[in-house]
């Protein structure tokens, strides 16, 4: 090997050198604010991930209620939301903090209780009349308490009912879905519950459905990208990936073939629910 040939291999040699000292390129990050219900559920653990690998980047989860993710939006904290309280959405994106919604998918809510129901609430029809029997029992009824996508449909329940909760036997929680139904096992109370979470945690809790099926309990799932021309920081262009992402064909596939113990949690929007 001539001086030439030497020189060029160590010139070489220090490029490559320099080369591997330079940081890594920053892996481009999109914020999302949802509800608890999605996390819980384990949903997320399996629907990100692959959106993830296929854009290169990392999804920042909070998981709070539906209010509380609405809150971030507005505040331009995160790029996306991911929530279920449709009018709560339809505020959002009136409010002009929020573009592009778009439906994703849907369950329905149930509520549960002890096996033994010492409020009768199986014998109810609808979950008006549940409530009511709940209230004139006086069990325990743990809520959510957090402006969530669930509390939101418990209050439109009790207001259906006619009837303001208050007394030692309602407590307002102000926590998740998850942290509600471990409540509700231990001091044997009643719940509003998304079937998704229920289904997920039901190994770990003896509370039964008692309660289901009313159209007034329907629970759909909206996806909204945080408005760009009211914060300009935001990351549209990789939001509008994401929706596209778990409203096509990969994000819907993943969804429906999601199951808990055999069961299917979600139903993507626009497909009937399968028995």
């Amino acid at each position: 090997m001539n001086r030439f040939t030497r020189n060029r291999c160590l010139a070489m040699s220090l490029v490559l050198l320099a080369l591997s000292a330079l940081p890594a390129r920053a892996e481009e990050r999109l914020r999302m604010s949802t509800t608890t219900s999605t996390e819980n559920s384990g949903l997320l653990s399996v629907l990100l991930p692959p959106f993830e690998k296929k854009f290169g980047c990392k999804v920042d989860v909070v998981a709070v209620g539906t209010g509380k993710a609405l809150k971030l939006g507005e505040a331009g904290d995160v790029d996306v939301v991911f929530v279920h309280a449709r009018n709560l959405e339809d505020k959002f994106v009136a409010s002009g903090f929020g573009v592009d919604r778009r439906d994703v998918m849907y369950n329905d809510f149930v509520i549960v209780g002890p096996p033994d129901d010492p409020a009768g609430v199986r014998k109810t029809h609808g979950a008006p009349e549940a409530f009511r029997a709940i209230s004139a029992a006086g069990t325990p009824f743990i809520s959510r308490g957090d402006e969530s996508g669930t509390h939101q449909k418990e209050k439109e329940i009790w207001a259906s009912a006619g009837i303001v909760p208050r007394g030692a036997w309602y407590v307002e929680a102000g926590q998740g879905m998850g942290e509600v139904l471990t409540m509700a096992t231990e001091k044997r109370a009643y719940a509003l519950a998304d079937r998704g979470t229920y289904i997920a945690f039901r190994r770990k809790t003896d509370l039964v459905v008692l309660r289901q099926g009313d159209t007034n309990l329907w629970n759909p799932y909206g996806i909204i990208a945080v408005n760009p021309e009211k914060y300009s920081h935001v990351k549209y262009d990789l939001a509008m990936k994401l929706i596209g992402f778990v409203t096509g064909p990969e994000g819907r596939s993943i969804i429906s073939g999601y199951k808990v113990g055999g069961e299917q949690l979600f139903f993507v929007a626009g497909e009937g629910k399968k028995n």
